[in-house]
């Protein structure tokens, strides 16, 4: 009998934290194993894959996705591991392609050590083990947050790279020492803030100056960011900008504080970063030797926030920072007139720099001035006569239609975390009765299929209900907090920084159009907070 080529990909991988447990999993102890079980087996080795320090929850690994692509282009038939936890040690993905993925192209999967082998059937135990892998996981991820946690309230500064202005301490990891190479650059940053210079007009200094930016000085010493510094051209090295600029003016480690937990993730098996509130961030203070005194960073910070509000001439600045332009995003520039005492006028800050990316669109100040004011007289007035059907407009449906919705879907959220719950029992006392011979093989494994169908399905739901909730929350809270805050204002006779920047997020503008008839029409987006 003429027996089937197989044309074997060996997959190997190891995380940080499976180094810690010695040379057992190393991805020089997998390739000699899975070497020797393919000589055994008679299996031919086509390729090997390799992910040298990715986690098992993370599957856009480049080994791993590697090793997919060549399965679709036919070259592999055959996959073989050291065990489950190599392919990944997230149990639904992990389930996804042992027993979707891979037999629907005809793949034969082998998972050594756990003794699965797609060949042989489907295994009765791999749902199992896939589960307490993710376990695995999922402890670890506490771990390893548990551990910088306590790092972090130690005083260790936890990042690649050391801050602008400092080195890391090779006698103490996570310590921060003063830069004397660097630290200049930090103190001439802030010397020109505490001089009354912007950041705009800093990044100009620093570039005609041909001060290196905090990238370049990385890739001449460690050789990061090489992607961006190889090669390119010498005016590169100095290509400061705006954002580099208030970051760091506004970095609290040039006080000698270390700021933590201003991003986190949401699961161990999502890696996306989200901003935390500063209410949940973590300040140690005094872990390194300062750069800047309290006195001159506290009058930067101070000077930045009077610059967003106010102007020398006292009136057009109350828009600073509001105005963007619909097409590009760029804020708008704001400029007077030559003829006479004209107020001045918006244009888009694009089209303001001579570049043919954008459009003007041109709005006067006075116009804008009275539009926007309408709009926030027309608010404060709906909010003082009737503050319900404000909201409600806010939230654009009736108050008993949203609270009836919100009913709804809190009841089928219970009913799936209760099926759900009812599933894993039925789950687990199915698995006891086949261990015990109360059900055939067959019947196991029919019911499994169909319980794991139903798990996924339910998962997906409760995840769906719970995001539609939460976002529904939000909203009404947001509409609720900002009534409360329009009521305050009961007399709205004149705009100012103060006002507009408590109620108002952003002013869109759009360009403007001409009717056949010569009227001028222009679109004005006003975004609440």
């Amino acid at each position: 009998m003429k027996q089937p080529i197989y044309n074997t990909a060996l997959y190997l991988r190891l995380s940080r934290d499976d180094e810690q447990q010695g040379d057992s999993g190393s991805i020089q102890t997998q390739r000699m194993m899975l070497r020797d079980y393919a000589q055994t087996h008679g299996l031919n080795i086509v390729s090997e894959y390799v992910d040298d320090g990715w986690s098992g929850t993370n599957y856009d690994r480049p080994g791993f996705q590697k090793m997919i692509d060549d399965i679709e282009d036919g070259k592999i038939n055959c996959v073989v591991t050291k065990d489950l936890s190599r392919l990944g040690r997230n149990y639904i993905m992990t389930g996804q392609y042992t027993e979707i993925y891979f037999p629907s192209k005809g793949v034969r999967y082998i998972a050594v050590n756990d003794n699965v082998d797609t060949l042989n059937g489907e295994s009765e135990l791999a749902p199992f083990l896939n589960i307490l892998n993710e376990m695995h996981a999922r402890q670890t991820s506490k771990k390893v947050k548990a551990a910088l946690k306590a790092r972090r309230m130690n005083g260790a500064h936890i990042s690649s790279f050391a801050p602008l202005g400092y080195r890391w301490d090779p006698e103490q990891k996570g310590h921060l020492l003063v830069d004397p190479e660097t630290k200049w650059i930090v103190e001439k940053i802030f010397d020109m803030s505490y001089h009354g210079m912007g950041a705009a007009k800093i990044m100009k200094a620093l570039i005609r100056e041909q001060v290196p930016t905090p990238g370049w000085i990385h890739y001449s010493r460690e050789g990061a960011y090489s992607h961006i510094y190889q090669n390119a051209p010498e005016k590169v090295r100095y290509a400061w900008n705006e954002t580099k600029i208030r970051l760091i003016l506004t970095d609290e480690n040039y006080l000698g504080n270390s700021i933590h937990n201003k991003t986190s993730v949401k699961s161990f098996k999502l890696k996306r970063q989200t901003r935390n509130p500063a209410s949940e961030w973590i300040r140690v203070e005094g872990t390194h030797e300062a750069i800047i005194s309290k006195d001159v960073f506290d009058q930067v910070q101070r000077q930045i926030a009077s610059r967003r509000r106010q102007r020398r001439d006292g009136t057009t600045q109350i828009f600073a920072g509001l105005v963007k332009c619909a097409d590009c995003g760029w804020t708008m520039h704001f400029a007077r007139q030559n003829k006479g005492n004209h107020p001045g006028y918006f244009s888009c800050g694009t089209y303001s720099k001579k570049v043919d990316e954008c459009t003007m669109h041109f709005i006067s100040y006075n116009t804008l001035y009275a539009y926007v004011l309408e709009r926030l007289q027309f608010w404060s007035s709906m909010a003082q006569k009737d503050e319900r059907q404000l909201l409600e407009r806010l939230l654009q449906s009736g108050g008993e239609n949203r609270a009836a919705e919100r009913k709804k879907q809190a009841s089928e959220l219970r009913k799936a975390e209760k099926r759900k719950s009812t599933v894993n029992g039925l789950f687990v006392k199915m698995y006891e009765d086949w261990s015990a011979g109360r059900i055939t093989e067959s019947n196991f494994n029919l019911l499994s299929e169909r319980y794991q169908a139903e798990q996924a399905e339910l998962d997906d739901k409760i995840a769906a209900l719970k995001l539609v909730m939460e976002n529904a929350k939000q909203s009404v809270e947001d509409a609720e907090k900002w009534v409360k805050l329009i009521r305050q204002y009961s007399d709205i006779v004149e705009l100012d920084a103060p006002l507009l920047n408590t109620l108002i997020e952003k002013i869109v503008i759009h360009e403007a159009t001409k009717s056949p008839d010569g009227i001028r029409e222009q679109e004005v987006e006003i975004f609440y907070r």
